[in-house]
């Protein structure tokens, strides 16, 4: 029996042998994918998703994608409809939404490279997606409960809090801590630069200071123990000297979360829910918040100038929660720009949601 979160052995699907068949097909699209440089997450849930359709389709016995028609993909979106997992739930919309999106690119694609003489799926009707909030987002005492689970008095405790301040403090995605390096922390002006973040941008975010503080700490007292032979200039690494894997980060930042017996699940997105929940009650700009996650929705930045690296800064300092009793003592005010719309907030912390249901992190 294969252990517990390992990758499995890709399941035969079609016919491999016939060069007009869909699985020729899809390989070919996997490729086209790589020489466009789509991230090897793209190409992967697009491989899985396809996948399952060519399964679907062999077993009602359609072998080629031109045999595939308009009706046929309304045949398989009411299969998704009705689709019943192992707890007998159905599908969310969203996931069925994602099932389908690859469906719709890779028949573009076969279009466009003339495969197939027409697109069937041209026209076919995603379903509409709900605005859904957070379940669970942390109030500013329960991130302290939880930050407070580490033992500081160990060296992998110093590690720990450091990174989970880390997520506090800029609301960076679980592969964005994971690929972190030495160079990308600037003390000096309290940024951090992500390079390659989801959609392959790169984009300098502000600090804490109380961040930075226990990084810090980290740099100089832990990590250096922990490099052992080659330092490839990884930030954080594992007892190992080793950069962590998705799981081992999510695993890690859960079983803090659990410790801390506040009533709430989550792991790492649960951070960056927080972190955007929190300085929009606290008065942030909802511009300054979509920068600060990457976010690259047109329909929500299209009426906004690029915010610069300086104002941002301004606003994470006044608004976020693990600066604002000092804030206070120095009784600075928040100029920024108030007055967002409640609904425009709310498609903020919904896109949040459809991240977690596009990466979602595995459950224990």
């Amino acid at each position: 029996m294969p252990r517990k979160g390992a990758i499995l052995p890709k399941p035969i699907i079609g016919d491999p042998n016939d060069p007009d068949g869909m699985v020729a097909y899809l390989n070919r699209y996997l490729d086209w994918l790589q020489i466009q440089n789509y991230s090897k997450a793209t190409i992967k849930g697009r491989d899985h998703y396809l996948s399952v359709f060519i399964v679907w389709c062999d077993e009602r016995s359609l072998k080629r994608p031109n045999e595939i028609t308009k009706p046929i993909l309304e045949r398989y979106q009411r299969h998704l409809y009705l689709h019943r997992k192992k707890d007998g739930e159905p599908l969310s919309f969203r996931s069925q939404h994602t099932h389908l999106v690859p469906i719709r690119a890779w028949f573009k694609w076969l279009t466009r490279q003339n495969h197939i003489l027409y697109n069937p799926a041209s026209e076919l009707d995603l379903p509409r997606l709900e605005k859904r909030l957070p379940k669970h987002v942390l109030s500013q005492s329960e991130v302290e409960t939880i930050l407070n689970q580490t033992d500081t008095n160990e060296a992998l405790g110093v590690r720990d809090r450091a990174m989970l301040e880390t997520l506090y403090s800029t609301g960076m995605r679980r592969m964005e801590l994971i690929g972190l390096k030495l160079y990308d922390i600037d003390v000096d002006r309290g940024t951090v630069m992500i390079r390659q973040g989801k959609g392959k941008k790169d984009r300098m975010i502000p600090i804490g200071e109380r961040a930075l503080a226990w990084t810090d700490k980290y740099l100089i007292k832990v990590r250096p123990e922990l490099v052992t032979g080659i330092d490839e200039g990884v930030l954080y690494l594992t007892n190992l000297n080793e950069p962590f894997t998705p799981n081992r980060l999510t695993q890690l930042v859960r079983n803090y979360v659990q410790a801390a017996q506040i009533g709430k699940t989550g792991s790492c997105h649960l951070f960056r829910h927080t972190m955007a929940t929190l300085m929009l009650e606290h008065g942030a700009d909802i511009r300054f918040i979509q920068e600060m996650l990457g976010h690259a929705n047109v329909s929500t930045t299209q009426i906004y100038t690029q915010v610069s690296i300086r104002q941002l800064k301004e606003i994470h300092t006044a608004t976020h929660p693990a600066r604002l009793e000092k804030q206070k003592e120095n009784q600075r005010t928040n100029d920024a720009e108030q007055g967002e719309s409640e609904e425009q907030a709310e498609e903020l912390l919904s896109a949040l949601v459809a991240e977690t249901e596009d990466d979602p992190e595995p459950q224990t």
